[in-house]
């Protein structure tokens, strides 16, 4: 039997997947705790984010560690939710269109499988939204019931997902609103009207009222006298609910909040990496979350993962760049990748004849939407307000440390060419790694497949000829000269 000392001090010479010990009630492998919440970018105070109002958050994230540079992958939250369940890019897997559905290939499972089988309690309240099939029973309970409560002695990996930040609800009224509209900071690409004020200060609102609910789940774990045997991980699943960031694969649409605290049984467990009270510069993204939660765990994460562990003693080197993609958002299509460093992000549309603003039903519910459409229509927007009305340039260069709004475009400039192509090589080299196979239309990813995982047909060189039909790709989007 394990003690929590040779736990901690043998885990990296001896991961595997064997079923985890306990002894007395007490695991000797640590208990995991996911808060998830829904469409925030990272607008809270522990980011220096001055309107935001998330006192219970701001002390768990003096306590835990904050990281600076996380995406989620995707836009929106089913490919986002995908990418995170499956280590996989959803657009590896033909999943990156929105509320699809395709499977994984045979052999290939979901990450919560992976610590069931090493004997973990797994439970989700309750939110999945995966664009795949579940490959066999995924959780022990996912529902509205769904809690650690209900792991015999078994350590447990529990998800909550607070959903009072979903879109949706930014315009729920009536509402009273605790943030003032008058003292709301409307980024450059938004109308300064009534109506944007409005949204973005019930926005925050509902970060508020999403912090109170966080709090009461920390709360429980201390009242149960489980905190101190907890990791526990706090993220948004993309950014903000309002226009111009959800589905836009900008800095704006997948930039998310993410916190994380290691208690002191388990400081060693997580490696030098961790550093509590401080802020990480590490890039992270929804495709690194498998392989970290496995190596906590003592897991040995399958070789097909993409992204690469970020704690724990399966952690490898840091990535120099996230990757983001956009396929079908609801009714309208479009195809988008994006990456970033620390400094720039680099946005190429395949699709440049369409608008950022395409119609979609359900975004044009949000006031902001409806009025600033309105507003382009009339002909009294100035740029960059007109922006999301307008094609899209075929590529995209923003300096995130001076234009954070992403409204200064200088991929046009020659100053900065030796960035656009070096951003540029990266996004080709990685859809050529993960075997992108959003270069082909939905419904002939499925054709080609022919009931086989879409996964398998990207690896097949015959069926799905990359090289030759990227190059399709790039002639017809007619990369920029200047």
């Amino acid at each position: 039997m394990l003690t929590r000392r040779r736990f901690a001090s043998t885990l990296a010479a001896s991961i595997s997947s064997a079923p985890i010990a306990s002894s007395a009630g007490s695991p000797v492998a640590p208990n995991i705790l996911w808060i998830s919440c829904e469409d925030i970018g990272p607008h809270l105070g522990c980011y220096g984010d001055t309107y935001a109002t998330s006192p219970h958050l701001d002390a768990f994230a003096a306590r835990s560690q904050r990281y600076s540079y996380a995406w989620s992958n995707a836009p929106v939250c089913a490919p986002a939710r995908t990418t995170v369940i499956s280590g996989l890019y959803a657009p590896s897997t033909g999943s990156q269109h929105m509320r699809s559905r395709t499977h994984l290939p045979a052999g290939i499972k979901m990450f919560p499988q992976y610590l069931r089988e090493a004997g973990y309690y797994a439970s989700n309240n309750a939110k999945e939204d995966y664009n795949l099939e579940k490959p066999g029973q995924v959780w022990d309970d996912s529902s509205k019931q769904a809690h650690w409560r209900n792991r015999g002695d078994r350590p447990f990996f529990s998800v909550f997902n607070l959903e009072i930040t979903h879109e949706s609800k930014i315009r729920t009224r009536p509402h009273t609103w605790k943030h003032d509209p008058a003292k709301v900071r409307v980024p450059a690409y938004h109308p300064d009207t009534r109506e944007v004020r409005e949204d973005w200060a019930q926005y925050y609102d509902n970060i508020t009222t999403m912090d109170g609910q966080a709090g009461r789940l920390l709360a429980e774990l201390e009242k149960d006298g489980l905190a101190d045997s907890t990791i526990v991980f706090f993220w948004g699943d993309h950014g903000s609910g309002m226009p111009r960031s959800k589905r836009v694969p900008c800095n704006s649409g997948l930039q998310v909040p993410l916190l994380v605290h290691v208690p002191e049984k388990w400081r060693a467990l997580a490696g030098d990496a961790y550093k509590p009270g401080s802020a990480s510069d590490r890039l992270v993204s929804f495709v690194d979350f498998a392989p970290t939660m496995l190596s906590l765990a003592g897991v040995k994460a399958p070789a097909q993962f993409q992204g690469s562990a970020f704690l724990g003693p399966q952690t490898s080197r840091a990535p120099e760049y996230l990757h983001g993609f956009r396929g079908r958002m609801d009714e309208r299509y479009d195809m988008a990748r994006s990456i970033r460093d620390r400094k720039f992000v680099y946005v190429r549309n395949y699709m440049p004849q369409r608008i950022p603003g395409a119609h979609i039903d359900y975004m044009f519910e949000t006031p902001t939407t409806r009025v600033w459409k309105k507003l382009y229509d009339e002909g009294t927007l100035a740029p960059p307000r007109t922006y999301f009305w307008e094609n899209k340039p075929v590529e995209e260069l923003y300096d995130l440390e001076n234009d954070p709004d992403e409204v200064h475009n200088l991929a046009p400039l020659e100053e900065h060419r030796e960035t656009l192509d070096r951003m540029f090589t990266e996004q080709q080299r990685h859809a050529a790694e993960i075997r992108d196979l959003g270069y082909l239309p939905e419904s002939e990813i499925h054709r080609r497949a022919a009931g086989a995982a879409p996964y398998d047909l990207g690896h097949d060189n015959v069926k799905y000829p990359l090289s030759e039909i990227m190059a399709a790709a790039e002639q017809a989007a007619s990369r920029c000269s200047w």
